[in-house]
């Protein structure tokens, strides 16, 4: 079933949610708001908006280091900056072990910005312009949708893409979005990757 993108952001704008869980609920509920909304609510991601209003000035930076070898130095890091509301949160092992958990999903996935609006708009124009072609000789709304598809598919790309849109490598159904959704909804309060860092012995 196809779901209209103006619902998806009625529902949104309704529950607070993120886009992906918004459409997997419309998806759920065959386009029904109403049963989209209690779904959300169910999941507990229908909460994230009136968290997602407050300021996320607190948090930590968190190291993950790999080595190959348990014997040999460190060839691979990831710094990451995971903020919350208050300094309380920001201190819990619950909060502190996110933010491992996320380090080291970057360390594997190897995302290349952080969320959708950080990429380059001639890079997304180069993007359409391939899968564009990639659909020369369908009709013309085809296109449109397969090009729309693909795109969702840059943005989620792993390695390279977006970590907010990549799915979580510990539980492919969700992505990092809707993980750090359910961790707001769970403490009560926004949590959000600030930003990140990717080092690599020898590039």
């Amino acid at each position: 079933m196809e779901i209209k993108a103006a619902d998806v952001k009625l529902l949104r704008d309704r529950t607070g949610a993120g886009m992906m869980d918004a459409k997997k609920a419309l998806q759920d509920a065959e386009g029904d708001i109403e049963r989209a909304t209690m779904l959300l609510r169910e999941r507990g991601l229908a909460s994230a908006k009136k968290y997602s209003e407050r300021e996320a000035a607190e948090g930590i930076v968190e190291a993950y280091l790999h080595a190959p070898d348990p014997t040999l130095p460190a060839k691979l890091g990831v710094l990451i900056e995971l903020n919350c509301a208050t300094d309380f949160v920001a201190k819990t092992e619950r909060f502190r072990n996110l933010a491992r958990e996320i380090a080291l999903h970057i360390s594997f996935a190897k995302p290349a910005y952080l969320s959708r609006e950080e990429v380059p708009q001639d890079i997304i124009d180069r993007e359409r312009e391939l899968f564009a072609k990639q659909a020369e000789g369908k009709p013309e709304n085809v296109v449109e949708k397969i090009i729309a598809g693909k795109l969702e598919g840059f943005f989620a790309e792993s390695p390279g893409g977006c970590l907010l849109d990549q799915k979580y490598i510990r539980d492919d159904s969700k992505t990092i979005a809707q993980l750090l959704d359910e961790t707001s909804a769970e403490l009560k309060e926004p949590v959000k990757v600030g930003g990140f860092a990717f080092f690599k012995v020898g590039g």
